[in-house]
């Protein structure tokens, strides 16, 4: 029980990237919009974050280095978010395959500028990473906290959190009462890449010492599956994101908890947890609508 104590601020450190992302998720999809690109803006944080951090390392600024380099990380994805955006709302194009694209993009990206940066497929390894807190946890728990409850007052408190929820469920009546569906959907949707970048910069400033393809690792498909499987709100993707997280977090902490605990399963069968509970969500709720009615369907004014 005391390692598992010990072990608590492990377990909140990954479970604040895929929640943060979960949210923005959730967001997105409220208003309509469906982004897969998650995964894809998660990567493009991380990377962003993990190069400022070492820049400015480098170049001896020390101080304001970490909050600069997870703004940093969170506008340019934010700014990347725009191509979907524009592909999902603007054009209407099938939302699939813009976010898909996005995620292939980011790949190719984030190589293409280690490789101009840093001469290698990878950024350069920190000096140290994000610091814990007095209270031992790290401050990405508590920015996660911080998120999820600013998204549930948006979303539940004010004018602009109904207008949201109203424009996933039926923008052709929105549209009706003059309130502005497309630019509902953007604001929703440049969220999503906002916090996903924020999601990423958290990840590579915590979880690892640099920025390699494989940082992000699926975390941003484990947020999106997170939000289904937590029916849209934010209790529920708080709980899912949780529950992923902690699963993922056994992949790395399941000896130090469990002493022995390789005697009985392989290492691998803690690797694949959090994926395979990711399928069982998805099984589990195929059949159940919770969506929102107008989730991933273009809006055309007019058209109704």
């Amino acid at each position: 029980m005391s390692q598992l104590i010990s072990s608590l601020s492990s377990i909140f450190m990954i479970i604040a990237p895929i929640l943060i992302t979960a949210v923005g998720g959730m967001i997105c999809e409220r208003s309509g919009v469906v982004n897969i690109a998650l995964e894809g803006l998660m990567s493009i944080g991380a990377f962003t974050a993990a190069t400022i951090h070492v820049l400015m390392e480098s170049a001896g600024f020390g101080s304001w280095d970490i909050i600069i380099a997870l703004l940093g990380a969170a506008v340019i994805s934010c700014i990347f978010t725009v191509i979907h955006a524009y592909s999902a709302i603007t054009l209407n194009a099938d939302q699939t395959i813009s976010g898909t694209g996005l995620n292939l993009l980011a790949t190719g990206v984030t190589l293409f500028a280690s490789q101009i940066i840093f001469h290698a497929d990878r950024t350069q390894p920190f000096q140290i990473g994000m610091l814990t807190l007095p209270s031992g946890f790290y401050p990405t728990f508590y920015i996660a906290i911080a998120v999820v409850f600013a998204s549930w007052f948006m979303m539940y408190k004010t004018r602009l959190g109904l207008r949201l929820r109203a424009c996933g469920e039926h923008p052709d009546a929105c549209a009706s009462v003059g309130i502005n569906v497309i630019g509902i959907r953007y604001f929703a949707t440049l969220l999503s890449g906002f916090l996903a970048g924020l999601a990423g910069g958290c990840l590579v400033l915590t979880n690892t010492i640099q920025y390699t393809a494989n940082t992000v690792n699926g975390a941003g498909f484990i947020a999106l599956a997170a939000v289904a499987f937590g029916r849209w709100k934010p209790k529920g993707v708080t709980l899912s994101s949780s529950l992923f997280g902690v699963s993922l977090a056994l992949s790395v902490i399941a000896k130090d908890i469990f002493p022995g605990i390789n005697k009985i399963l392989p290492s691998e069968f803690f690797n694949i947890l959090p994926y395979v509970i990711t399928l069982l969500a998805l099984v589990i709720f195929s059949g159940k609508n919770y969506a929102p009615a107008a989730d991933g369907k273009p809006y055309v004014k007019g058209a109704s």
